[in-house]
């Protein structure tokens, strides 16, 4: 098992994620036994299309984009994950290929269950699968609720989080968008214009410093305010 740079426990990892949130201590004590550990570097992929989807990924601390290719060979951005992210729960049920790209924007550490370690876990524990049906159900709920909150929440306040997540995850208050600002404006539902716009008027606010794709934090509670 790999160690983590950044020191996670197993359960620190299933805490991360929203349906493990409900389940009992005795149940996340039980799933932390199966939980593997990696520490990718920035760059690296944590998959690619056509790889056999067989495991659940928790991101623990970093971020990654999830892309795909176009015909014309041009990546488009579906989403990013950051820590507390998970990807793949589908993949601890069925069996399924890849069909897009993760690549880590910088250091990142992920935990990861296998679905055969999954399965075989579900069929010794009828409680643990009850518990995980019932928090399965409660994740949908949960995703319309998020669903309704993107779609309300302005592009300044989704582009302070971003951010904030993105300083976090670099551990630095200066540093390189590790996104140019188109696949930041698509994973933000907005146009590259408008992160420009909003960029600047936080710079004019004091918020932080701007040139370019160059960021220097200076007020992390402000930006907060914002969110």
């Amino acid at each position: 098992m790999v160690k983590l740079a950044h020191e996670h426990t197993d359960e620190d990892c299933l805490s991360l994620v929203t349906i493990f949130q409900s389940l009992p201590e005795r149940d996340i004590a039980t799933l932390a036994e199966i939980v593997s550990e990696h520490h990718y570097k920035s760059g690296e992929f944590l998959y690619h299309a056509g790889d056999n989807a067989d495991s659940l990924m928790i991101i623990a601390h970093g971020q990654a984009k999830v892309f795909q290719i176009a015909a014309n060979g041009k990546e488009q951005m579906i989403r990013i994950l950051q820590t507390g992210d998970f990807d793949g729960e589908a993949a601890l049920f069925e069996n399924d290929e890849r069909n897009s790209f993760a690549q880590t924007l910088m250091d990142t550490d992920v935990c990861s269950i296998s679905r055969n370690d999954f399965q075989k876990l579900m069929k010794t524990s009828p409680e643990l699968a009850v518990n995980m049906v019932n928090a399965f159900g409660q994740r949908i709920t949960q995703l319309e609720q998020q669903n309704t909150e993107v779609t309300t929440a302005s592009v300044e306040s989704r582009l302070a989080n971003y951010l904030l997540e993105t300083s976090a995850g670099l551990d630095e208050e200066r540093f390189t968008l590790p996104l140019k600002k188109k696949d930041i404006a698509t994973y933000l539902g907005t146009t590259p214009e408008t992160i420009s716009r909003k960029l600047t008027k936080m710079a004019d606010d004091n918020l932080l410093e701007n040139k370019g794709l160059k960021v220097k934090i200076l007020d992390s509670d402000g930006l907060a305010m914002l969110i």
